[in-house]
């Protein structure tokens, strides 16, 4: 889309990610002068122009930041206020954290805070191109769902081999069982913490969540993954009282429960 801008004649994009991304960028190139129609439908058309011009633009929130955090709070029974974020860019992760057992509260349009239940209710996911269930969450959601009380299955159908951090979850405790796409969850009372990997950027938040949940102590390598989509997340866990830091000796990070 972006190559379009400023391509000679018409380019249509066909089988288009309708994801808010997609959309916001969009409407920042058209804040520069480009013509572009269709975001966030699955035909984007886009009309070549001679150039762009500078624009001041605000992008939007993160959602996917946003919904680790509301994670977070679901997972340590925590009650969390986060700002500024989109609800309606967040609908089915509220749903399904909702179906937990916990309140997701739209206290301002820009808003949300959630209210912890009683116990963690299991709920089944299958991730889904937007407004289906984000394949970014499905890690830390599982991460969840293994200390939920009851069973519950997680089925991946957006990329292939995203569920390696299954075995670093086993190894805190967790009783998942793989099967293809599937993961099968037992819950489990607690978890344990243990040194674990991280695989991908939302293997390593999941662990991350993990790790504040267990009881003990958990070290988490391989954080370049982490920090590729999450800016000072310790730092910001720290402010809302996680035991958390970063080793800076090995580049891993350790997080008590």
């Amino acid at each position: 889309m972006m190559a379009a801008t400023l391509a000679d004649g018409e380019t249509i994009i066909e089988n288009a990610a309708q994801e808010p991304e997609v959309v916001d960028l969009a409407n920042f190139c058209r804040a520069m002068g480009a013509k572009i129609r269709g975001a966030g439908t699955n035909t984007i058309t886009i009309a070549g122009v001679p150039r762009l011009h500078a624009a001041d633009y605000g992008i939007i929130p993160d959602r996917i930041e946003a919904g680790t955090f509301l994670v977070a709070g679901a997972i340590t029974g925590s009650e969390i206020s986060l700002s500024p974020v989109l609800p309606e860019h967040l609908t089915a992760v509220i749903a399904k954290l909702r179906e937990t057992g916990g309140k997701v509260l739209v206290e301002e349009p820009n808003r949300l805070r959630y209210v912890p239940g009683d116990v963690i209710k299991p709920a089944d996911v299958q991730t889904g191109p937007f407004p289906g269930f984000p394949t970014d969450m499905q890690a830390q959601f599982m991460a969840l769902m293994a200390l939920c009380n009851g069973n519950s299955v997680i089925t991946e159908t957006v990329f292939e081999n995203r569920l390696r951090h299954v075995a670093e979850l086993n190894r805190m405790g967790a009783d998942i069982r793989l099967n293809g796409s599937c993961a099968i969850i037992k819950g489990v009372p607690y978890l344990s913490g243990a040194p674990v990997m991280a695989t991908d950027l939302r293997a390593s938040a999941a662990l991350v969540l993990a790790g504040l949940a267990a009881r003990g102590t958990t070290v988490i390598q391989g954080l370049h993954h982490l920090d590729r989509g999450y800016e000072d997340l310790e730092s910001k866990l720290c402010r809302l009282g996680a035991n958390i830091h970063r080793r800076t000796s090995d580049v891993s990070q350790v997080c008590t429960g």
